[in-house]
């Protein structure tokens, strides 16, 4: 175990508030966290916050004033969702458990919030110490009755369980409906990117006279994200004559390496290699997106999108799948346009529509930019943390 601390000494009246997140990467739920962080500390609380691995989020966070502590707990991902997988899970849930319950002991929290439905060890443990449990979850989705079940039952331990999104609240009441009665919507906060201008505002804009139309994807490199649904749109778009090209942002996770290599291969294969841009992770993405003409959300999954409330704020012209928290995000027809997700020809006509269709385009951003602001500004976001954090202490 890695910490770096102040020494465990607790003025009067002062609340600690310990925070469990799972990576220590800058993508839209590590966001999220700093956002809930600073939102805890403004009201004086002292944070703690523990990652499984070193990474740029510790620096983020201890800029806000947070105490960060590194310690090797087990996180759930896709791949460990079989019996071998479950046997290494369990075997390093029982190794990390003295330490999570020594951390419990020494910090004496008033407060457990634990930042992802993937780390159920941290509900276990905070429970058995007898901390209010708040498990904040970014990850619902629609999964088979037995895993979903799976995934969703340890919250039955935490007082109170924040959604994102309508339709992450009905994937867990699906799931596990005795979660009902401790749910809390509170959709994500993001702050408006500086210096954004709407499309319609700009010199170069969408149908430019010299130089392809840029389009852009942030996020993971990952089926779930769509990568590989926005490369096959650039391909179609290509071949009925559209000049465009393709900005991906973001790497993958440990063991999807051979998603990335199918993508570069795609994209060779088409001979679109200078086409189709891999500029992997980059901590602030706004440059990104200033200079975008179009920016996709393609994913196949998406519990709520920070990444699409984002592409509003910057006043960009958006292309999203008709998905879950994305159909809640996007005002269809008049804020952005949703595709069907996983087909590229739908997405490629979507594009097409607005690279044809400037007036189009520009209202769209404008409108989106509004709308964006108007619901998910980060002040509202940080006073509902503030709120559910407040009521799930007493």
């Amino acid at each position: 175990m890695r910490s770096r601390r102040a020494p465990d000494r607790r003025p009067p009246g002062r609340r600690v508030v310990l925070f469990a997140h799972p990576s220590a990467d800058l993508y839209g739920a590590d966001r999220m966290l700093l956002a809930s962080v600073a939102a805890v500390r403004a009201d004086g609380d002292r944070v703690v916050v523990v990652l499984p691995t070193d990474g740029p989020l510790g620096g983020a966070l201890e800029v806000l004033g947070a105490e960060v502590r590194t310690v090797d707990f087990p996180v759930l991902r896709k791949q460990q969702l079989s019996a071998r997988g479950s046997l290494s899970v369990a075997r390093r849930t029982a190794a990390a458990g003295p330490a999570l319950a020594r951390m419990l002991r020494d910090l004496r929290p008033d407060l457990a919030y634990v930042n992802t439905i993937t780390v159920p060890v941290w509900v276990a443990a905070a429970r058995v110490a007898r901390v209010p449990v708040l498990v904040h979850v970014h990850e619902a989705e629609e999964v088979g009755r037995l895993l979903g079940f799976a995934l969703a039952a340890p919250l039955l331990l935490a007082r109170t369980v924040v959604v994102p999104s309508l339709a992450a609240r009905r994937a867990l009441v699906r799931a596990v409906p005795g979660l009902t009665g401790r749910i809390r919507l509170v959709p994500n906060g993001v702050a408006a990117p500086p210096g954004a201008v709407p499309v319609a505002g700009r010199s170069a804009a969408i149908g430019r006279s010299v130089g392809p139309a840029r389009l852009l994807l942030v996020g993971r490199l990952s089926p779930r994200k769509g990568t590989d649904v926005a490369v096959a749109a650039v391909i179609e778009l290509r071949r009925a004559g559209h000049d465009v090209v393709l900005d991906l942002v973001g790497d993958t996770y440990a063991g999807y390496e051979w998603f990335e290599k199918e993508l570069r291969q795609a994209a060779d294969a088409a001979g679109l290699t200078d086409r189709v841009r891999f500029h992997g992770f980059h901590p602030d993405p706004d440059g990104f997106r200033v200079a975008a003409d179009i920016v996709l959300v393609p994913s196949r999954v998406e519990p709520f999108g920070n990444v699409a409330v984002e592409a509003l704020l910057a006043g960009r012209p958006l292309v999203a799948s008709r998905v879950q928290g994305l159909t809640e995000i996007v005002r269809a027809g008049h804020t952005g346009l949703l595709t069907t997700p996983g087909d590229p020809v739908a997405l490629a006509m979507a594009v097409a529509r607005l690279l044809t269709d400037r007036a189009l385009a520009g209202r769209l951003a404008t409108a989106g930019r509004a709308d964006a602001a108007a619901r998910f500004g980060l002040d509202r976001y940080q006073a509902r943390v503030r709120a559910v954090t407040t009521e799930t202490r007493r």
